[in-house]
C-alpha cells in the first residue's frame, strides 16, 4: 500500500504537466497571427494608399503649375492688352473733316467681331457724312486705363476717355467718360470685340 501511495502522485503530476505543454503551445500560435496582419498592413500600404498619394501628388503638382501658367499668361495680357486698347479708343474716337473716311478706316484695323461690323456701319452711315457735311473734328485723349480681368485670350480694360469735338466754327465742346473695352487676342493681336459706355 505504501508503494501504491507513492506512485500515485507520479501520475497526477503527470496528467498536471499537459495542460502547461498546451497552455505552452497557445502563445506560439497567437505569435504567428500578429505577423500575418502586418503582411497584409503592408500589402494594403503598397498597394492601396500609396498608389493613391502618388496620383494625386500629380495631380496637386499639375494643377499648380497649370495655374502658375495661367497666371503668368493673365499677367502678359495685362501688360499688353492696355496699351492696345488706349490705342484703339483714341483712334475710334478722333478724326478730321478733311480726313475722317481714312481715320476711321484706320481704326477699323483695330477692331474685331460683330463689333467691328456695327462700328463699319455707324461711321460710314452717320459719323463720316456728319463730319463731312458739318466740319466736325473730333480729338481724343485717354488719361487712364485699367484691366478689369484678364486671361491668355481675353482682356477687360476700363479706360478712361476725354474727348475735345469741335462743329464748324463753334467753340471746342469737352466731355469725359469711362469705357469698358473687351480686348480678344487674335493672332498676336489684341483687337477690341466690345465698346461699352459706362
Amino acid at each position: 500500500l505504501e508503494h501504491a501511495r507513492m506512485e500515485l502522485p507520479d501520475e497526477t503530476r503527470g496528467d498536471a504537466d499537459e495542460p502547461a505543454v498546451e497552455a505552452a503551445s497557445e502563445p506560439a500560435a497567437a505569435e504567428e497571427h500578429p505577423t500575418s496582419t502586418s503582411r497584409r498592413s503592408v500589402m494594403w500600404l503598397t498597394y492601396g494608399i500609396i498608389p493613391v498619394l502618388i496620383v494625386g501628388l500629380a495631380a496637386c503638382a499639375g494643377y499648380l503649375l497649370w495655374k502658375d501658367s495661367s497666371l503668368r499668361a493673365a499677367q502678359a495680357a495685362s501688360v499688353s492688352a492696355v496699351p492696345a486698347a488706349t490705342d484703339s479708343t483714341i483712334k475710334m474716337l478722333s478724326y478730321k473733316p478733311d480726313t475722317v473716311q481714312k481715320d476711321l478706316e484706320a481704326a477699323r484695323e483695330g477692331l474685331t467681331g460683330a463689333f467691328k461690323d456695327s462700328y463699319n456701319a455707324l461711321t460710314h452711315d452717320v459719323v463720316i457724312p456728319g463730319a463731312q457735311q458739318k466740319q466736325i473734328s473730333a480729338v481724343a485723349t485717354v488719361p487712364a486705363a485699367s484691366v478689369v480681368s484678364a486671361t491668355a485670350k481675353r482682356a477687360v480694360v476700363m479706360v478712361f476717355v476725354n474727348q475735345t469735338t469741335i462743329v464748324g466754327a463753334d467753340p471746342p465742346t469737352a466731355t469725359a467718360s469711362t469705357v469698358r473695352v473687351t480686348m480678344d487676342k487674335v493672332g498676336d493681336r489684341w483687337l477690341v470685340s466690345d465698346f461699352t459706355p459706362i
